[in-house]
C-alpha cells in the first residue's frame, strides 16, 4: 500500500515542532529528556526525523509533544 505524502513529508507537524521548540529555547536533547519523564519513547534523532519530515508520527505523540512544549496540539498541526 502506498502512502500518500505531502509535498514530500511524512507528517505536517515538523516545522511547527522545531519553531515552537526553539522559541521554548529547547534542544532536540532537551525535548526527548521532557519527553522520556511522561515515559513517551522519542529520542533526539526521533525528534530530528520528526522536525525534517522524515518519520510519521503518532496521534498520541502529537498530544504529547504539545503537553511538553506547553502548546495545544493544534499549535502543531496549524498549517502555514
Amino acid at each position: 500500500m502506498k502512502t500518500l505524502l505531502k509535498l514530500g513529508s511524512k507528517n505536517i507537524i515538523g516545522k511547527n515542532l522545531k519553531l515552537i521548540r526553539k522559541k521554548n529555547k529547547l534542544t532536540q536533547e532537551q525535548l526527548a529528556a521532557k519527553l522520556e519523564l511522561n515515559n513517551v519513547p522519542l529520542d533526539r534523532i526521533a525528534i530530528s526525523r520528526i522536525e525534517s519530515g522524515n518519520r510519521f508520527v503518532a496521534d498520541y505523540e502529537v498530544v504529547e509533544l504539545a503537553k511538553a512544549l506547553k502548546v495545544e496540539p493544534e499549535e502543531l498541526l496549524a498549517a502555514d
